[in-house]
């Protein structure tokens, strides 16, 4: 049986809803009662936080001290949400860019006051914006490693044929966020 993508979406988030269940949590096997949109917007958020985390970041700190990386965690899980989204045009499915990027922010920073998070939602926008249409060819290459990294840990993580699985492929992100963070320190 052919497997499309939003099923490989919906089986990833609810494979890595899975994954980060506690004990006392049965996670839904039921992939008709997830939503592939949705599932979008949890995988953008789950490979942020854990590209933050595998990269070393501590967004509470820099909260304090480097307010503005926050808005490049947000650059980076935007990024992310449009290369998980758009294999899903070519099934019917319009991803809602404005209400994800404040699912995604909300997911991220939860506990942000609100106009911290307005900030980080703006900021992380313009940045987005900047990377997605730059025609320099760093960020082109980065755009087009991340879209890889992206379908990567979709296969990874829902193909039984695949050489790896997902967790194979998450330091791969971390790496990804590393270059981006550097980029955004040194302007």
């Amino acid at each position: 049986m052919q497997t499309n993508y939003s099923q490989r979406l919906k089986l990833m988030h609810a494979l890595c809803l899975a994954a980060t269940a506690r004990d006392d949590e049965t996670p839904n096997t039921n992939l008709d009662e997830y939503d592939a949109l949705n599932a979008a917007d949890y995988l953008s958020s789950y490979v942020t936080f854990k590209a933050i985390q595998l990269a070393g970041r501590s967004p509470a700190a820099e909260r304090s001290e480097n307010f503005d990386m926050l808005s490049v965690y947000q650059s980076y899980a935007l990024l992310a949400y449009v290369f998980f989204t758009s294999p899903l045009v070519q099934e019917g499915l319009e991803p809602d860019f404005h209400t994800a990027q404040i699912t995604i922010a909300k997911t991220l920073f939860a506990g942000l006051p609100d106009a911290e998070l307005v900030e980080v939602i703006e900021s992380g926008f313009n940045k987005f914006k900047l990377i997605a249409e730059a025609e320099v060819e760093h960020w082109a290459e980065f755009r087009e490693n991340l879209d890889k990294v992206v379908i990567s840990f979709i296969v990874a993580g829902t193909d039984d044929e695949s050489p790896h699985d997902g967790d194979e492929i998450l330091p791969i992100f971390g790496q990804l966020l590393s270059q981006l963070c550097e980029a955004f320190e040194s302007v």
